[in-house]
């Protein structure tokens, strides 16, 4: 005969289940209330191509070849709406190149690369990343800095990276950056401003590139620099 207890033993674990069942789907619940909404893209429907003149400063178009860009695969499609290479040129100095990715919308699984990454990726040897803020009239842009070899001239690199409404230093900011905002319900946008020079005089090179971003952010008409800067 099995003891009288053993009747009791099924709806207790039933009722175990249920309580778990009831808190995964309350977790569920949570997560999907929290999931952001709000999307925000500062570019729209408008063209790096269209919004970016072909002259700046004392600077003209030359070329949209010879960068250094992310690796052309599915993910990189996925991860840019649009990127916009340029070579620009005084005729008295090395040339002046410029990238720019934007994406409309960043989430924790999805974010926009940093140039170390790509860098690194092309078999480079990059130096330190050292801050590089640039003052261009009332604001500083907190830009970075890094040079990179494969052998040959080295080529001296500013870029910054803005990510809704913060321009993050690192990698573990731009995380943060998108977590905090994603947190608020918020989808912001990313885009990347890489500019970049070689020459032997880094100080010369750091120069002209301070002065390319001024005429670059001047040349943009005010009500749209938010889509480069905050």
């Amino acid at each position: 005969m099995k003891p009288a207890f053993d009747s009791f033993a099924e709806p207790q674990t039933d009722r175990r289940k249920f309580l778990l069942g009831l808190l995964f789907c309350s977790v569920a619940g949570v997560a999907a209330w929290r999931q952001p909404r709000i999307k925000i893209d500062h570019l729209g429907k408008e063209k790096l191509d269209d919004l970016v003149p072909k002259k700046i400063g004392r600077w003209d178009f030359v070329t949209a070849s010879g960068l250094v860009i992310p690796p052309e695969d599915d993910f990189q499609k996925s991860l840019y709406s649009q990127v916009l290479t340029r070579v620009y040129s005084d005729d008295r100095s090395p040339p002046v190149m410029l990238l720019l990715a934007q994406n409309g919308g960043q989430t924790g699984f999805l974010q926009v690369h940093r140039p170390e990454v790509c860098y690194t990726a092309g078999g480079f040897q990059i130096s330190p990343l050292t801050p590089h803020p640039i003052q261009v009239g009332p604001i500083s842009v907190p830009a970075n800095r890094m040079d990179a070899t494969a052998g040959g001239p080295t080529e001296h690199v500013v870029y910054w990276t803005r990510i809704g409404k913060r321009i993050p230093a690192t990698w573990r900011q731009q995380k943060i950056a998108v977590a905090e905002q994603n947190l608020q319900g918020i989808i912001p946008d990313a885009i990347l401003v890489r500019i970049s020079t070689v020459d032997d005089d880094a100080d010369a090179a750091l120069t002209r590139i301070d002065e390319f971003v001024r005429a670059l952010l001047q040349s943009i008409p005010p009500a749209r620099r938010s889509v480069f800067v905050v």
